[in-house]
């Protein structure tokens, strides 16, 4: 599952989807947005049409997942406007619909037409509509619909706006909300000097969920006064940085992966949430790659259960994350699944020793989290499985 973020109809939007869903099936079957209508499903017959980042495009055979950041504007999106409002009275006026399917097609295309156009010329009309099929009224009550519109609009002394509102060089969408639309600022994070700027803490279903546990050789209560602390649990986490830990509400800070030639510099936010008796809670955040265009969101989920009458702690954690951009293309679940035991035993095994009394600056001697060195102990434990022989932990 990808998690999205878009501008729908100058509301914001959180969601998550399938990577292979189109646009068209996000805003109908997720957010019940259905007058944008499927016809040919090939991006030929124009009746999906909707503006993204103010331009028209096919949200048929757009991937919902390349809008991430992104204003959609659906016809529903377009009752108040201007434009849409002339348009519809002419489309009226002149019987430029029968069935109406074609139709939230045609006005979206058309109003591009009148934002852009400069003058009522027939043949730029025919061609700006030629990607919008109809197969009830010839196209003649249509084209004239839009001519009168745009000549009228001419005549008011309304000028034409070069581009229609395209911006940014590229496919539809390829400015990714770069330049702040209406209803909804940039939140794409400034400077490493703000990491933690826009993002925003919301729960969530994680896209995959890895199960661990492991036994601390110290008292629950112990081990629950350490979590409490949330600078000593981040100490303990290979590759985790706190830039600002004031607020349990909301915990800034950063965490840095390699594996092999792809680094990945993780600025994000978290809270934490525990129990009255301090024996269980979870620790939530998400988080942006500027580099990699990657974003994730996870959490960890803990339970601290007594062993040995009280003397030893069994810690059982549930990790569940979501990630998406080109860091997600690398994380196979298995491998995935193999470092993220990998990663506990180091976070067991430094807990072990800060309970212990050993100082932060020793925990974290480890502090960059390196997933070459992970990796080649994963292929360690996974050759001889691949080969046919016993595999070693």
């Amino acid at each position: 599952m990808s998690t999205l973020a878009l501008t729908v109809n100058r509301r914001a939007v959180d969601l998550s989807a399938e990577p292979r869903t189109s646009l068209a099936d996000v805003v109908r079957d997720h957010l019940d947005l259905t007058g944008t209508h499927l016809g040919c499903e090939h991006g030929v017959c124009g009746a999906c049409t909707v503006l993204i980042d103010g331009v028209p495009a096919r949200s048929c055979i757009t991937f919902a997942a390349a809008c991430d950041g992104a204003a959609v504007t659906t016809i529903e999106g377009l009752d108040d406007d201007e434009i849409a409002t002339e348009l519809r009275a002419a489309f009226t006026r002149e019987h430029a619909l029968q069935c109406g399917y074609c139709t939230p097609g045609m006005l979206v295309s058309a109003r591009d037409l009148v934002l852009r156009l400069p003058e009522a010329d027939d043949r730029a009309i025919r061609v700006g509509m030629s990607g919008n099929l109809c197969r009830c009224t010839g196209y003649v009550g249509i084209i004239r619909a839009v001519t009168a519109v745009i000549a009228d609009r001419r005549a008011r002394g309304i000028a034409p706006e070069l581009g229609g509102g395209h911006t940014a060089l590229g496919p539809v969408g390829s400015g990714h909300g770069a330049t702040p639309t209406e209803g909804r600022a940039a939140t794409a994070v400034p400077a490493a000097a703000a990491p933690a700027a826009g993002i925003t803490i919301a729960d969530f279903t994680p896209a995959a969920t890895i199960e661990q546990a492991f036994e601390v050789q110290h008292p629950p209560a112990q081990v629950a006064a350490l979590f409490i602390d949330v600078a000593v649990v981040a100490a303990c986490l290979p590759g985790v940085t706190l830039t600002n830990a004031a607020d349990p509400a909301r915990i800034e800070g950063e965490i840095r992966v390699q594996v092999g030639p792809i680094a990945a510099q993780f600025a994000g936010v978290a809270r934490v949430e525990r129990s009255a008796d301090g024996l269980s809670g979870r620790i939530i955040g998400a988080g942006n790659d500027r580099r990699s265009r990657s974003s994730t969101q996870g959490e960890i989920r803990y339970r601290l259960t007594p062993l040995q009458g009280g003397q030893a702690t069994r810690v059982e954690l549930s990790i569940g994350y979501t990630l998406t951009g080109l860091l997600a293309q690398v994380g196979r679940s298995g491998l995935v699944r193999d470092l993220a035991r990998r990663l506990v035993e180091q976070f067991a095994g430094n807990l072990e020793r800060r309970l212990s009394g050993q100082s932060i600056s020793a925990v974290a001697a480890s502090h960059q989290l390196n997933g070459l060195t992970l990796l080649l102990a994963v292929l360690r434990a996974r050759l001889p499985r691949w080969l046919g022989g016993p595999s070693r932990h």
